[in-house]
């Protein structure tokens, strides 16, 4: 063997030996993940990988560079962590749906919008029987053309022999609904609700009942737009008074399981508080910058005829549903309110600094927001700030084009985290904004996208 052979084969040793340590990593990886969903953390921990990353710099003895060492293990992370979320990542098919053991087998559902029959028709997934009672014959009876339930006459007719019942109602209806459920109701049967605030009905003291939330839905609903999958990988937060059982918690809690999504227990304030900033407030902004800005169109409307995408972004939000939020922001007012004021100061402090032309000020309020935006995103897609990857694409106003797109990127097996289009004018087209995991997918999504003619930049 001459020593070039001698070389190569210690070269093809080692690497045997390496890829031998990562499939062993990547089974440790698994292990973490599969122990943080058990206990409800997140999957990333971006300060601990970055802490790992220093680490190995720190007692890497060369001839590697702190580049070379950096961009290695960085890469390794973003391959192992793409390769144990995989098939998680992956919608659940019916078949998968069906195999979920079912909570119950006899289910009540009042309230038959966009939620209840969802609730209906994920719990028919799994062999569940459902009857449903609604005041809008209308809703019932398209409810129960899709075949998510049998109509009943009447709340207690739905609820008779029922193991469980839904209320799914709007939140100013919740607590009457909720209490002539739990009147119509048998001794055995169970209760929750979905409604959007919990403080209100925190006074139900009441074994059989269970608050609940589901965080699914839209801003326009109907059991039209009802759908059985609404539900799969949702946080469905739970609010146990008092006087719930542990029974009738542990029930409600292998009913929101048998749906597909992960409860989350916690107590109707803190649901409340929480909701307020990251719901509530949000509602309420859009709705206020709305109506700041078309003030300021009045008689001129060059504020809402040259807007750009930014304003159509931040008032997405606005105008939705007037009856359901009217009663959610009611239901909530002091919290919403307390998230206002402090928002206000907020506003009071920014003010001061523009009119100091306090510019260090400016840029740390911008970059501590910027790291705030990357903690969000980093739970949002279970993936490190540092691997999110934005691409912007330019495309036409013509049918087939994103088409296109999502096929050029699926055929390279490049799995898009997110997607945003903004429409600029029917002459120039829209943006197409994609989030990539992994520098090297970004590197070979923008260039493959370039070869067929699109800007990606």
């Amino acid at each position: 063997m001459t020593e070039l052979d001698a070389l190569r084969s210690e070269i093809s040793e080692l690497d045997r030996r390496l890829l031998e340590v990562l499939n062993r990593r990547l089974e440790l990886v698994a292990a973490v993940r599969d122990y943080k969903d058990a206990a409800g953390e997140r999957w990333i921990d971006p300060e601990r990988e970055a802490d790992l990353l220093q680490a190995l710099v720190a007692a890497n003895p060369g001839p590697l560079t702190e580049r070379g060492v950096n961009s290695i293990f960085s890469a390794i992370l973003d391959v192992l962590k793409q390769e144990v979320a995989a098939d998680r990542r992956a919608p659940a098919s019916p078949e998968t749906a069906s195999d979920r053991p079912s909570a119950v087998q006899r289910l009540a559902v009042v309230g038959t919008g966009l939620v209840g029959t969802s609730v209906a028709l994920a719990a028919g997934r799994g062999g569940t029987r459902c009857r449903g009672f609604d005041s809008d014959r209308g809703a019932l009876e398209t409810a129960a053309r899709r075949g998510a339930l049998a109509p009943a006459a009447s709340l207690a007719e739905a609820v008779a022999d029922a193991e469980l019942v839904v209320v799914a109602v709007p939140v100013g209806a919740a607590h009457t609904v909720v209490q002539a459920a739990l009147d119509a109701s048998g001794p055995e049967t169970v209760v929750t609700d979905v409604a959007s605030t919990k403080r209100s009905l925190d006074s139900i003291a009441d074994p059989r009942f269970v608050p609940g939330h589901p965080v699914a839905g839209g801003a326009t609903g109907g059991p039209g737009r009802a759908a059985a999958d609404l539900f799969d990988a949702a946080t469905w937060f739970l609010t146990p008074t008092a006087a719930s059982s542990s029974e009738s918690v542990a029930l409600v809690e292998r009913f929101v399981a048998s749906l597909g999504a992960r409860a989350v227990r916690t107590d109707a304030a803190a649901h409340d508080r929480l909701l307020a900033l990251t719901s509530h407030l949000p509602h309420a902004l859009a709705n206020l910058l709305m109506l700041r800005v078309a003030a300021a169109a009045e008689g001129d409307d060059a504020p809402l005829a040259f807007a750009g995408a930014s304003l159509r972004e931040m008032t997405r939000l606005a105008g939705a549903n007037a009856a359901v939020w009217s009663d959610i922001f009611l239901g909530n007012a002091d919290e919403i309110a307390a998230a206002l004021a402090g928002l206000r100061d907020s506003l009071d402090d920014l003010e001061g600094t523009l009119r100091e032309g306090d510019r260090e000020r400016v840029e740390q309020t911008i970059a501590t927001a910027a790291t705030a935006r990357e903690r969000l995103e980093s739970f949002a897609y279970r993936t490190a700030p540092a691997q999110l990857n934005r691409i912007r694409i330019r495309v036409p106003d013509r049918p087939g084009v994103l088409a296109r797109i999502t096929q050029i990127l699926g055929a390279a097996q490049i799995n898009l985290e997110d997607f945003e289009l903004r429409h600029v004018s029917p002459e120039y087209g829209g943006v197409l904004v994609i989030l990539v995991a992994g520098a090297d997918n970004a590197a070979r999504a923008r260039e493959l996208l370039r070869r067929e003619g699109f800007a990606a930049a």
